[in-house]
């Protein structure tokens, strides 16, 4: 049997997966939803302690899918790390990448908030948000009905300021647990701009490109357990059962529609002589940046243009190994 434990990002509890634990159910999984102790004292370490004692409540034998939104994934992995040989597969909900002895500080999306609670005692709670369109500041909304959204504000907890302080402290062997990834379109990139990243070359994103690491695309804002939640459970179920789309690594040749340009290229004026198109730069040192050359070919009735491989055209290639 697939045992799903359920974690909630900040400022929330069990309540939110609600609807998405009763679907799971409804398809014969088990779900648990976690909330995480919310006292002022409370740092990551004891949100730790919460999830592993839902991962050892579980029966021995079943598999154990652990999810984690927004700040979840921090404690998920930090549990994950203790009981590595439990867990099936993780599962990261509208989530950013944790490492070891960085602390959930990190990922606030907040650059001001982030500036003053670095800089204040590592002490007390951080306010939750007070009306429905200060849950803006932590991600996009979008999707949510208004009598879920008015619950969520109802029943916001304060988030102890250790939580978000306190360094996430790893072993590495959380690193050999299987993985997926729900991105929320609604509320920023995709799989297809995480491919992109990917392509360029980004150390810390080369380990989203291994068969171990599936993706998932939902088109909704950034709490899909209260905008789609049955969509979000048959994802979970998808994840569940290895599903989901893998990433090309960049050490690999990409299709063509898939490489991509580092910038733009705009239309600007050319000189056509005989089958060669010769752009004139607007009396700048040099052509306009992407242009240069292009050949032409005669096509019947008239001339048809085609781009010749140009050195002077920029070009994102997959490195190679």
């Amino acid at each position: 049997m697939t045992e799903f434990i359920l974690v909630p990002g900040a400022f929330t509890d069990a309540h939110v997966w609600e609807e998405t634990a009763a679907r799971l159910g409804a398809a014969g999984a088990g779900a648990h939803a976690v909330t995480l102790g919310g006292e002022a004292g409370a740092d990551l370490e004891a949100h730790v302690a919460d999830v592993l004692r839902a991962i050892d409540g579980v029966a021995p034998g079943d598999d154990i899918v652990l999810v984690g939104h927004d700040y979840g994934i921090h404690p998920v992995l930090g549990a994950a790390d203790q009981r590595a040989g439990r867990i099936a597969r993780i599962v990261y909900v509208e989530a950013g990448m944790p490492q070891d002895g960085v602390p959930a500080l990190a990922a606030v999306p907040d650059q001001v908030l982030r500036d003053e609670l670095a800089a204040g005692p590592g002490a007390g709670v951080l306010a939750a948000p007070a009306f429905d369109a200060e849950w803006q500041r932590w991600g996009s909304t979008a999707g949510i009905p208004a009598d879920a959204l008015e619950r969520l504000t109802r029943r916001a907890v304060p988030q102890p300021l250790g939580t978000l302080l306190q360094p996430l402290r790893l072993t590495g062997a959380v690193y050999g647990v299987p993985t997926s990834g729900v991105l929320c379109n609604g509320n920023g990139a995709g799989i297809e701009m995480l491919q992109h990243l990917v392509n360029m070359g980004l150390p810390g994103l080369q380990a989203l490109a291994t068969p171990q690491a599936s993706f998932f695309e939902l088109a909704t804002g950034y709490w899909p357990m209260l905008s789609v939640p049955a969509e979000l459970a048959d994802t979970l179920l998808a994840a569940a059962a290895g599903e989901g789309h893998r990433l090309i690594p960049a050490t690999e040749e990409l299709p063509v529609h898939l490489r991509p340009f580092l910038m733009d290229v705009p239309e600007v004026p050319r000189e056509g002589t005989g089958h060669v198109d010769l752009y004139v730069s607007d009396g700048a040192a040099g052509p306009p940046p992407g242009r240069g050359v292009r050949a032409r070919r005669p096509g019947p009735g008239r001339h048809r243009r085609h781009p010749a491989r140009l050195a002077d055209v920029p070009r994102v290639r997959p490195a190679r190994g």
